[in-house]
């Protein structure tokens, strides 16, 4: 298949706005990997006016895809989270074009996992966790327990992810297969959710205590990005946090965030006066004290 795909990927590599070219092949043990073909060839571009560029071949019983994509959307990518199986291309993939090793300095950055780049991903773990946890909270006092249900196991892949990451380790596919063996009490509780002969009101009523105090003890490292961020000025107006280029990825989850963070007083609502009386526009600072 390398062969008869030689010629797409060749003319790719001679174009100077490619970055790199990277072929993975379906592996018996891995057949998800690829999303079921034979060949992915990954083309990593440095501009193009469409970020996601997708296109099939088929040759005889075979059958390729190319995925020709931008550095600025593999990059969003591999910050938040959205297509986790970039993460096993990039490992398990052959390079075939390598422009100024920017692909094996890609994939030694990966290996590494960056202080920086781990805050970053937590900070936004953590976002999810917390709306997660809170919209499910509030279904379980209204008695909508299936639904609370599903935003428990949620918030729980959340927290799994959140403690992969602060481990140092990219959260894979088998995210319960990490936490099981460097976060056991994580991979505990969600076993009782899902195994427990408890009634679903008694389990989702003990699962919220117990991740109640393991958000709690996750609170300072999970929210050490925003509050980093949020400190560079005395105070924000919510606006500015949603146009802000390194909180725009918190996206719809920022203000859960934000209320939870006041509610632990790492953050305070600062009133500034309107035009109109007794109303005041609410901004927010990081509590110094």
């Amino acid at each position: 298949m390398e062969d008869i795909l030689r010629p797409i990927y060749q003319e790719r590599a001679s174009q100077l706005n490619t970055l790199g070219v990277l072929m993975v092949q379906k592996k018996q043990k891995l057949r998800y990997l690829t999303d079921s073909f034979d060949v992915i060839l990954l083309i990593i571009v440095k501009d193009a006016s469409q970020p996601l560029f997708i296109k099939h071949y088929s040759y005889n019983d075979k059958k390729a895809a190319m995925h020709i994509i931008t550095e600025a959307r593999l990059h969003e990518w591999l910050l938040l989270g959205v297509n986790r199986k970039i993460f096993e291309w990039l490992d398990e993939a052959k390079i075939i074009f390598d422009r100024n090793e920017y692909v094996s300095y890609l994939k030694k950055e990966l290996r590494e996992f960056p202080f920086n780049g781990r805050k970053v991903k937590m900070g936004l773990e953590f976002a999810k966790l917390i709306r997660r946890f809170v919209d499910g909270k509030a279904l379980f006092e209204r008695q909508e327990f299936l639904d609370a249900y599903n935003h428990v196991v949620h918030s729980l892949h959340h927290l799994a992810r959140l403690a992969v990451i602060e481990n140092g380790l990219h959260p894979e596919l088998t995210v319960w297969h990490q936490v099981k063996k460097i976060e056991p009490e994580i991979f505990k509780l969600y076993e009782e959710l899902i195994n427990s002969e408890e009634t679903m009101e008694k389990r989702l009523e003990l699962l919220f205590l117990a991740s109640e105090f393991m958000i709690h003890s996750r609170t300072a490292i999970g929210s050490s990005h925003l509050l980093e961020v949020l400190s560079g000025k005395d105070y924000w107006m919510f606006n500015e946090m949603m146009c802000e280029k390194e909180l725009i990825p918190y996206s719809v989850d920022l203000a859960v965030l934000l209320e939870y963070l006041i509610d632990k007083h790492l953050i305070v609502v600062v009133n500034i006066e309107t035009k109109g009386q007794g109303v005041f526009h609410r901004s927010y600072s990081v509590n110094k004290k």
